[in-house]
């Protein structure tokens, strides 16, 4: 699909990129998945009721992981938080075994933001301890200017805390100045609640233009390595 153009007034004032992660920067094979089932499966969940739960997962993309599995079991907190660390448990086994990669073009869609003085945010609903292998795993430590989860700003998507905690990191002057870029209508949703100057849609992960686009996107794009070409267009990108 084509790149379409920001309008200019929004390109030029903004200085913040919040990235989510997995379906967005990075793309797992569908592991998170894989994890989520194997850790019903211990609870005695299978057959009808595991694929439910599947689809109610499939459905909350973006979502904590955290809020996924209180939505599992709604009247056992305990299964709840108990299920919720075995699914880092599981997922952090196959990080290392290697399901991660990163999105094409997505490393170097990261330094050219910065080099253009765009800061950027990677952001994710899962918990810290996973965010750092999946960083880790890449080789991205430090690659951004700040990480964070949702467990860092009190609630995940599609609540506005990480983006605005982000704002607050990294000092920004106005939440108008940020771009968030995701691949589910909970980023969506994140970054309208909070004021964002620009709401990105990329369909590499969980969720149709349809949908990104009901849910508000202020674009949908490709993939993350179109965010310079909608930001400063081709030509500015090429001659930069």
């Amino acid at each position: 699909m084509s790149v379409p153009n920001l309008p200019p007034a929004v390109a030029r004032c903004i200085r913040l990129a919040v990235l989510d992660l997995n379906g967005t920067t990075v793309v797992d094979g569908g592991a998170a998945e894989r994890a989520i089932a194997e850790v019903l499966g211990t609870f005695g969940i299978s057959g009808e009721r595991l694929e439910a739960a599947l689809a109610m997962s499939r459905r909350s993309a973006g979502l904590d992981r955290a809020e996924l599995f209180e939505r599992i079991f709604p009247d056992d907190a305990e299964s709840a938080r108990a299920a919720s660390r075995a699914f880092a448990v599981a997922y952090d086994r196959m990080i290392t075994a290697g399901c991660l990669s990163p999105v094409p073009g997505a490393e170097e869609t990261i330094h050219v933001l910065r080099e253009h003085g765009v800061k950027v945010c990677l952001a994710t609903g899962f918990g810290r301890h996973t965010q750092n292998s999946v960083l880790d795993a890449l080789g991205w430590m430090g690659l951004a200017d700040l990480s964070l989860c949702s467990e860092d700003a009190g609630r995940g998507r599609p609540y506005p805390d990480m983006v605005l905690t982000a704002v607050l990191a990294l000092d920004l002057d106005d939440v108008r100045e940020v771009l968030v870029a995701g691949d589910t209508t909970a980023d969506i949703t994140s970054a309208l609640r909070a004021g964002a100057g620009a709401a990105v849609g990329v369909l590499t992960g969980a969720q149709m233009a349809g949908e990104l686009r009901a849910a508000g996107a202020t674009a949908v794009v490709s993939s993350v390595a179109d965010l310079p070409s909608l930001l400063w267009g081709r030509e500015a990108i090429a001659a930069g």
